[in-house]
């Protein structure tokens, strides 16, 4: 299978799946889940699905085995929907580059923060090295006349 053809055919099971675990599939372990990419096998016999359990009351692994416990169904109703002769396996992978993104964003946050505070922290205490103004006339070093 072409490259393009893979491609398409990885966003249009994405797609139908998005729709299908949204609408038909009734697993409360399941409930709100964003499917976030599909890689399809060289030989088209099995799928890696991507997910994202979205605000749920369950554990990841708990999600998994509902989609994995539905993964029959929704293998059929995909090679309906999409007219495949042999619809691919499914297999169902908990996405963690999502909650990686997250914590690395707290990170940069943080260090920004900490960046600005310390900033601010040098900017507010007088300058230590401040002009003192015009030197005085006839205030030399001692032991030395100013001509």
């Amino acid at each position: 299978m072409t490259q393009a053809r893979t491609q398409r055919l990885e966003s249009e099971i994405q797609r139908a799946l998005a729709t299908l675990i949204a609408r038909e599939l009734k697993d409360p372990r399941v409930g709100n889940v964003t499917i976030t990419a599909v890689s399809i096998a060289a030989d088209s016999g099995l799928a890696r699905v991507f997910f994202t359990p979205f605000a749920s009351q369950h554990t990841p692994h708990e999600v998994r085995s509902g989609l994995t416990h539905a993964a029959g169904f929704l293998r059929g109703e995909l090679g309906r929907r999409l007219a495949l002769r042999h619809a691919p396996r499914l297999e169902f992978v908990f996405d963690e580059s999502v909650e990686d993104a997250a914590r690395l964003t707290s990170l940069i946050n943080r260090a920004v923060a900490g960046a600005r505070a310390g900033a601010d922290a040098t900017t507010s205490q007088p300058a230590r090295d401040a002009d003192p103004g015009p030197p005085e006339t006839g205030a030399g070093p001692p032991g030395r006349s100013n001509p």
